[in-house]
């Protein structure tokens, strides 16, 4: 007997929690503080209210230390993650880091077979040949000034494969809230560790972790934390109980998409970049698109961690 149809609210719900996650990379232009203590207070805010639950901390105590461990490895992947997110957005545009993330799930196609020794999929091989020459159009059409900062946000799309694939295997030890707290909560620990050699490797996004934002960067820093971060990731988990996981992989990666048209209505970078930019960027985005349409196989959606990837994935 087929399922029944996902309400119509339920499509909504995960089209605005996708809207507010490509805001991520908007507000991250708006912040002025450098990457660090951006990434830093992001994190911090988020960890913070998440312990205010009884249910996170009385999970987090019954977790053993195996687990504690893999999850605080993953969650210094992630720090780094969202560290070069950022240190791209602010090093070229936002539309140049929301492309290279769009690559995330292209790496996460090669590697996580490798991570696991096996074959990879001849689908997913398919789609990273295809997206090659999108690849070879955005590297051509980026003015030499933006450059490194396109560089750090492929970075960025590789370490969101590396710790999706690492997370796939550890989220079911516990619930999400659980995991993300623990995970944001190491990659603040993270962050202040390495603080000392950050400029050195990205000059200008470094500095004193704990800096104090400015009463605007306070404004836009709460609402990356709680309206583009907790709020969609709650919202998300009751969309994706009526939708099926290729219904809300398509949604999901609309979010580079709205990331650019976002920034090109707040920031006219449109007159940044060139056509060729923008017809590279389709290609890989499309690329990102035939993904779910060439693995259809009607698996279960799987809810990932709040706020972890500015890419999010509901299919693993």
């Amino acid at each position: 007997m087929p399922a029944p149809p996902a309400p119509r609210s339920a499509y909504l719900q995960i089209h605005l929690c996708v809207v507010l996650w490509g805001f991520t990379a908007i507000l991250g232009k708006l912040i002025v503080l450098a990457a660090l203590p951006l990434v830093w207070w992001r994190m911090l805010i988020v960890t913070l209210v998440l312990l205010c639950i009884p249910r996170v901390r009385r999970a987090l105590t019954e977790l053993d230390a195996r687990s504690l461990l893999a999850f605080a490895g993953v969650g210094a992947l992630v720090a780094l993650h969202w560290l070069t997110f950022y240190a791209s957005i602010k090093l070229s545009n936002a539309s140049i880091a929301a492309t290279c993330i769009a690559l995330g799930p292209v790496f996460l196609s090669v590697l996580e077979p490798a991570m696991h020794r096996r074959m990879p999929d001849w689908r997913d091989l398919a789609i990273g040949i295809g997206v090659v020459p999108g690849v070879a159009l955005v590297v051509g059409a980026t003015p030499g000034d933006m450059w490194f900062g396109m560089l750090i946000g492929v970075l960025s799309a590789f370490l969101v494969a590396v710790f999706g694939s690492l997370n796939k295997h550890l989220v079911h030890r516990t619930d999400a809230l659980t995991v993300t707290a623990l995970e944001l909560g190491a990659g603040v620990l993270c962050l202040t560790l390495i603080s000392p050699w950050v400029d050195l490797l990205i000059p200008g996004q470094g500095g004193t972790p704990w800096t104090l934002p400015s009463p605007a960067d306070w404004a836009w820093l709460l609402t990356l934390a709680l309206a583009c971060t907790l709020f969609p990731f709650a919202l998300s988990l009751h969309a994706l109980r009526h939708l099926s996981a290729f219904s809300a992989q398509l949604a999901v990666n609309l979010e580079p998409i709205y990331a650019m048209l976002l920034a090109g209505i707040l920031f006219s970078e449109q007159q940044q970049l060139t056509q060729s930019f923008y017809l590279g960027a389709a290609i890989v985005i499309a690329g990102v698109f035939l993904h779910p349409l060439l693995h259809r196989t009607g698996k279960r959606a799987e809810t990932s961690n709040v706020g972890v990837a500015e890419s999010k994935s509901v299919e693993r």
